[in-house]
């Protein structure tokens, strides 16, 4: 998608059982702007998370950003983080990523010029999540992103995939417990099996609103 820009919020709310608590929980959450763990011609490029934040501190951070080996290229990205009372707030973001990891193999090169997720608790016990994203270029995206969005890069041996690509990534625990982790994008290389393996994840925002403590007994 070319000269276009997305601005995409999703929502999500995940309820614990509300009860009485002598001793209330601290809501939890903590950022990052991006992060890589991929094996490819048997090198393993890990980056770490890239300008994580915590409620608990580092309250924010930044990174100019770099290349992560052959893999991929991050731009700056930044997070924050903060505590109001009950109520933990994560924003994070970046700008500028790009991987011509696929074009070894047929595949598109990747580029995602902005991006962003962020998360906050709810004083109900809950978590929302949202999401934005930016012009983008070696894969299409709706108008309106739902929750868990894949896109299939094809490609591979055998009608293979060369990897998915999930947008508007929402994980949370079975049963749900009020928590919620959102990722803006989220590649996933040959996840079928192929010559590389490894996830790349941009913009990542999770939030618990039971993080210290623990949820209260139902």
């Amino acid at each position: 998608m070319r000269g276009r820009i997305l601005l995409v919020t999703g929502v999500f709310l995940a309820t614990a059982p509300a009860v009485a608590h002598a001793d209330p929980p601290t809501s939890t959450g903590w950022g990052s702007a991006g992060s890589l763990d991929v094996l490819v011609d048997h090198e393993h490029v890990v980056t770490g998370e890239l300008a994580r934040c915590d409620a608990d501190g580092p309250a924010s951070a930044r990174t100019p950003g770099g290349a992560a080996g052959e893999v991929a290229v991050f731009g700056f990205g930044g997070t924050t983080c903060e505590r109001k009372g009950p109520v933990a707030d994560v924003r994070t973001g970046g700008q500028r990523f790009e991987s011509d990891l696929l074009t070894r193999y047929g595949g598109p090169e990747l580029k995602v010029r902005t991006y962003s997720a962020g998360c906050a608790t709810t004083t109900d016990s809950g978590s929302t999540g949202s999401m934005s994203i930016g012009e983008v270029s070696g894969f299409t995206v709706p108008s309106s992103i739902p929750a868990n969005y894949r896109v299939t890069i094809p490609g591979g041996a055998a009608g293979t995939a060369l990897a998915t690509i999930t947008l508007n990534e929402t994980v949370t625990p079975q049963p749900a417990d009020g928590s919620l982790v959102t990722h803006a994008v989220h590649v996933k290389l040959f996840p079928q099996g192929g010559p590389a393996s490894g996830d790349i994840y941009l913009g990542t925002a999770a939030c618990n609103p039971y993080g210290r403590g623990g949820a209260p007994e139902s």
